[in-house]
């Protein structure tokens, strides 16, 4: 049964899975970011009170916070904000060869332009 304290769940599980939907991973992509299976991730988030400590700082490196903030040692610093799923969708875009990139670019653009459009109509 998970910890309480002052009424919040303080289980590493659950910190864990409040961070990681904070910062915009599903558990796959979490999994993929630190190189393990998504169960594992499931596993961690539900199943364990003991923090994978050969993980931590992969998965704090992938938050975007400290190790102290991931195990709960310290508060998650206010203001910072981990990596979007946004962000890094437009990092494998970089990634793309020259063509495919313009493609998606221009796309993005039509979508930018058409939003300006309605929002100058309005």
């Amino acid at each position: 049964m998970p910890s309480k304290k002052n009424g919040q769940r303080t289980d590493f599980g659950a910190r864990l899975s409040e961070l990681r939907k904070a910062a915009g991973y599903t558990q796959q992509e979490l999994a993929q970011e630190v190189g393990v299976s998504r169960r594992m991730i499931a596993y961690y988030e539900g199943e364990t009170e003991r923090p994978p400590t050969t993980l931590l700082p992969a998965l704090a490196d992938a938050l975007g916070i400290t190790t102290d903030e991931l195990l709960g040692v310290a508060a998650p610093k206010k203001g910072l904000k981990p990596d979007t799923r946004l962000k890094r969708r437009m990092q494998q875009i970089e990634k793309m060869n020259p063509k495919e990139k313009r493609q998606v670019l221009q796309l993005i653009d039509a979508f930018i332009e058409r939003e300006q459009l309605r929002k100058a109509k309005a």
